[in-house]
């Protein structure tokens, strides 16, 4: 792009390092550049508008102008603009959000420790994970599995659970004890006449076998996104948590539910747990609590995960963890109002509905010669697109197919986003079947329009 001397655009180039983007290709073609936002749609610096079919980055759930979070946080800044939860010091906000947090919880909880970003949240997991096996005894028991293609942060740690190449090149990860086992989607996993329950019971079988060969009594725990989000949307087949369940509950293992991306309505419940009958032990969440209006993420945990933590922190005389902005007034008000919003709004029904509308709409779009699957719950969804329908596989240079089809639909208005070949769909939870249809039409036209590009790539 042409970039004016001194412009955003120029200056943001000249200082700014910007995470999952090419650092040298963002030299050359420069940022978007976004100014302000209403009800789902953002506007660039040059006023066009684009539908944010991404809802941010899967979070904005009451779009980006809802005046009670803007007002919610005023009244805060006013009241108390910062206090800590350090050395048994709270605040009003912070209690209220932890215990309307238990009181939603899908399962029983007890405590909740906040921290400020999802990757921050699963981190501090890992360390109270370690924090309790030795409180029972149990120093061998570190080891945490989690999948291929999932995705749990950017932390050290967290970015060690996450099971995406990208996240590991370079970085010299994943650190030890993080396992990895493989990933519940059926359609790029599935074995050449296997069927859907066949391949779950496969994935909970290797999940055994791992713990076997690893020794049961050095396994800690199991993290998993009831749906995996920036791992290609991938929906689990009907039985697959039940199934990993029943493993884990054979050896006595955790069970940590990343909400992050689920939570708060997202697949059409409250929380992902509901739609997939899943009872873990903690629950992180963040994203959609404050609709990221600020930074903000929690974890809940049950009475088998805080009673050895309460113990050891008496043994030494400290809980030696925590962060400056954990719970924070003004975050821990606008998540509140925000969760009084969502139930005041009936979004999590609305998610539902118009999820299973939205669902049906790019279905349609399944037989197109470019979409290898369709798939998604509630209001997350996912196009993979192919160049051979029948092989299941899309251009040589992974990612191409993919990034052709993100660059034209922001073209034409839209911001999706393209985890490698596969676009995402998540759109504000306040969107209207209107904007869906506009939506779905937009990536049909892209679909067929991009033909002649694709055409020129090589295939895998």
């Amino acid at each position: 792009m042409s970039m004016l001397p001194n412009s955003q655009e120029a200056r943001d180039v000249a200082y700014q390092l910007h995470p999952y983007t090419n650092a040298r290709t963002h030299q050359q073609a420069g940022p978007l550049v976004i100014e302000r936002g209403e009800g789902p749609y953002v506007f660039d610096a040059a006023g066009k508008r684009y539908f944010e079919a991404m809802a941010g980055l899967w979070s904005v759930g009451l779009g980006f102008n809802e005046k009670r979070l803007v007002e919610a946080a005023h009244r805060q800044m006013q009241a108390l603009p910062f206090y800590h939860t350090f050395s048994a010091k709270s605040h009003g906000p912070s209690i209220d959000l932890a215990e309307k947090l238990v009181a939603l919880a899908p399962v029983p909880m007890s405590k909740v420790f906040f921290t400020n970003s999802g990757s921050e949240a699963n981190d501090t997991v890992l360390k109270l994970i370690a924090y309790r096996s030795n409180a029972l005894g149990q120093p061998q028991r570190k080891k945490v599995i989690s999948r291929l293609r999932a995705y749990h942060g950017v932390t050290i740690a967290s970015a060690s659970l996450t099971g995406l190449p990208n996240n590991h090149r370079s970085f010299d990860l994943p650190l030890p004890n993080i396992l990895h086992t493989g990933s519940p989607h059926f359609y790029k996993d599935g074995a050449p006449g296997e069927s859907e329950e066949a391949f779950a019971t496969r994935r909970a079988e290797e999940l055994d076998a791992l713990i076997q060969k690893e020794g049961p009594d050095t396994i800690a725990a199991f993290f998993g996104e009831p749906v995996m989000g920036a791992g290609g949307v991938i929906v689990p087949p009907a039985t697959y948590w039940d199934k990993i369940q029943k493993v884990l509950k054979k050896y006595d293992i955790l069970l940590v539910a990343d909400e992050v991306i689920c939570g708060f309505g997202r697949t059409g419940k409250m929380f992902g747990c509901e739609t997939y009958g899943i009872k873990p032990d903690a629950i992180v969440v963040s994203k959609q609590i404050t609709s990221s209006y600020f930074p903000l993420s929690a974890i809940m945990l049950n009475d088998r995960m805080f009673e050895p933590i309460a113990d050891e922190s008496n043994k030494i005389g400290v809980l030696g963890h925590g962060f400056t902005a954990g719970g924070h007034p003004v975050g821990s008000a606008i998540a509140l109002e925000n969760l009084k919003i969502i139930e005041e709004r009936g979004l999590v029904a609305h998610a539902a509905e118009l999820g299973g509308y939205m669902q049906g709409k790019l279905r349609e779009l399944a037989s197109h010669p470019l979409v290898g699957e369709v798939r998604g719950v509630g209001m997350i969804a996912a196009l993979e697109l192919v160049l051979d329908k029948g092989r299941k596989t899309a251009a040589a240079t992974p990612g191409a197919v993919g990034g052709i089809a993100s660059r034209m639909l922001q073209e034409r208005g839209v911001i999706s986003r393209n985890m490698l070949d596969a676009i995402a769909i998540c759109p504000p939870l306040i969107a209207t079947k209107t904007q869906i249809d506009e939506l779905v039409a937009t990536i049909s036209g892209v679909l067929d329009d991009m033909k002649p590009e694709v055409a020129k790539l090589t295939p895998a």
